[in-house]
C-alpha cells in the first residue's frame, strides 16, 4: 500500500467514527435508552477490563496455560483479595495495583517466574 492509500484509509475511518458518534448530538429530541440497555451498559467497564487482563494472565505462548510458576496469577490473586477486603472503598483500586505488583515483582524478578 502506498502512503496516500494509508492516509485515505485513516481519514475515511475518522470520518465514519465522527458521523456515527455524532448521531446523539445531531438529534433535537432527548434520547432515552431502554432500561435493559442501561442495565447492560453497567457491565461494560468490567467486561472490557476482563477482556484485556485475563488473556495477559492466563495465555502463555498462544495457549491457555495455568502453570504454578506464573507470577501474574499470584499477583492478580493478591490484588483481588485486597480489593475484596477493602470492598471497593477508599484507595482500593490503587491498593490493588500496589499489592498485586508487590507480589508479582519479587516472584518475576527475584525467583524468575514468568
Amino acid at each position: 500500500m502506498t502512503e496516500a492509500w494509508n492516509m485515505l484509509c485513516i481519514f475515511g475511518l475518522a470520518l465514519i467514527t465522527l458521523v456515527t458518534r455524532s448521531f446523539f448530538f445531531i438529534s433535537d429530541k432527548h434520547w432515552k435508552l431502554p432500561e435493559v440497555v442501561v442495565r447492560g451498559l453497567q457491565f461494560a467497564p468490567i467486561a472490557a477490563l476482563s477482556a484485556v487482563i485475563f488473556p495477559e494472565i492466563f495465555i502463555w505462548q498462544g495457549e491457555f496455560a495455568f502453570p504454578l510458576t506464573n507470577a501474574k496469577i499470584y499477583g492478580a490473586l493478591a490484588g483481588g483479595v485486597f480489593f475484596m477486603i477493602k470492598r471497593g472503598k477508599g484507595q482500593a483500586v490503587f491498593g490493588t495495583i500496589v499489592v498485586g505488583m508487590c507480589v508479582y515483582i519479587p516472584l518475576h524478578l527475584g525467583i524468575g517466574w514468568n
